[in-house]
């Protein structure tokens, strides 16, 4: 389950051949333990919560990295390692 970015305390994961409890392209943002499953596509909150701050701060940086986020979730879901997508605090 690399990381594939940190900011504002929120780490950012996307997990190998993660197809199956999630079909859409999605990512996992975990905050002090709180963890919650993003869609790439729009930002939809598809599992969990943040706090409602971290939360818009997750579904902006989406919107943001959408097509950095989409070219991650092709190389997972064929077990190769994501690249490294820049933060908002950084």
């Amino acid at each position: 389950m690399p990381a594939i970015s940190m900011f504002y305390g929120i780490i950012i994961r996307m997990f190998f051949y993660d197809t199956d409890c999630h079909n859409t392209p999605h990512i996992h943002a975990d905050y002090q333990g709180q963890i919650a499953v993003y869609a790439i596509e729009d930002g939809a909150l598809l599992a969990g919560s943040l706090p409602t701050k971290k939360h818009k701060i997750v579904v902006a940086w989406i919107a943001i990295h959408q097509d950095d986020l989409l070219a991650d979730w092709q190389l997972t879901v064929n077990g190769k390692k994501p690249f490294t997508i820049r933060g908002l605090d950084q």
